[in-house]
């Protein structure tokens, strides 16, 4: 078996090599994974027919391929078991002994070997990094998801996509003047691996609206051609006004709505309220109603008070700046944003 390394770019292409009857290492790998750089590459985002068809679910995934057949596999990124694996489909091992990774060199070629020793330490770092657990990634991809109307988790930004796919639906929802938040998957692995099993969708982009996944590439695009996606996204996309300040409000657990920032206030009832907060030490999180008229309207019927500053504890209105500056003045603010 040669040391030649070839990047498929087809399920084509591979059933030419597999048919061809040559000894063949396919590695699946990603470009986000240091254990699954270089050598018989298969990206396995971009290639999903490839890896549906194999059932790859993590990488690095290695197919071993003699006679045109699928005869072994391999996840992870192990020097031992990858040398004992190619040597026995290159027709170099016949030992049932796990091979030296000096085999390797033979059965694979130099640069192969050098490879995988590398990045094998690269998998034990990485599996060295403690795993954050079910509950708290499924509560973090909750709150990505919903975090705007529409959101589109991609792979680059939508000022610099770095795929064709997430190029085509930024394009697409730009061409239908759609407001949407992003999420590059390139920059937290945890997000990217959490988020296929989170929606049962193993590729990116992935486009939701109101927290539901819509689909990727191929759905958008054919939602747009058949006009189904503008219907969509103008019924789904618009959060009622209702659902958006109860999202607001419910945003911190102790929340200001103010007139300019903490750092800015533009009216002193805004000020002396962020001072007695920061007297107090509390952390808050604040809007600014001069940035958003229709918030500004909606919060005073919403919440039957009509003057700014507004201060919520826990998703309840506390109230404005005289009754924050008597809780202040009698020592009782601190007590009533931590019961």
């Amino acid at each position: 078996m040669g040391g030649a390394v070839k990047d498929i770019a087809s399920k084509s292409e591979l059933d030419n090599l597999r048919q061809s009857g040559a000894p063949i290492a396919l590695h699946f790998w990603a470009s986000w994974c240091d254990a699954s750089k270089q050598m018989d590459q298969v990206e396995a985002e971009e290639h999903p027919e490839i890896s549906e068809a194999y059932s790859v679910s993590a990488v690095p995934f290695f197919v071993f391929f003699k006679d045109g057949k699928a005869v072994d596999t391999l996840e992870g990124a192990d020097p031992s078991s990858l040398a004992n694996k190619v040597g026995k489909i290159a027709g170099s091992s016949t030992s049932a002994e796990p091979a030296a990774p000096a085999s390797l060199g033979l059965a694979a070629g130099p640069t192969i070997l050098e490879t995988v020793k590398e990045n094998a330490k690269a998998t034990v770092k990485d599996r060295a990094q403690p795993a954050p657990t079910t509950e708290n990634l499924n509560d973090r991809l909750e709150k990505l998801t919903n975090s705007h109307p529409v959101m589109l988790f991609m792979k680059g930004t939508p000022e610099e996509p770095r795929c064709g796919f997430s190029r085509q639906v930024v394009g697409v929802l730009r061409e239908e003047n759609v407001d949407f938040g992003s999420f590059d998957i390139l920059s937290d692995n945890e997000v990217r691996e959490g988020l296929k099993k989170f929606s049962n969708w193993p590729t990116f982009p992935q486009l939701y609206c109101n927290g539901e996944l819509l689909g990727g590439s191929d759905i958008v695009l054919e939602m747009q051609k058949s006009g189904e996606l503008r219907q969509v996204l103008s019924e789904k996309g618009k959060q009622s006004l209702e659902d958006r300040l109860k999202t607001l409000i419910n945003s911190e657990k102790v929340m200001l709505f103010m007139k300019g920032s903490p750092d800015e206030p533009k009216c002193g009832f805004s000020s002396k309220v962020v001072k007695a907060l920061r007297d107090e030490n509390v952390n808050f999180g604040s809007f600014d109603i001069l940035s958003d008229e229709e918030v500004r309207q909606g919060i005073k019927s919403f919440s039957n008070w009509p003057t700014f500053p507004q201060l919520y504890y826990k998703g309840e209105l506390v109230g404005g700046c005289d009754i924050i500056m008597e809780l202040s003045n009698s020592g009782d603010l601190g007590a009533t944003l931590s019961e």
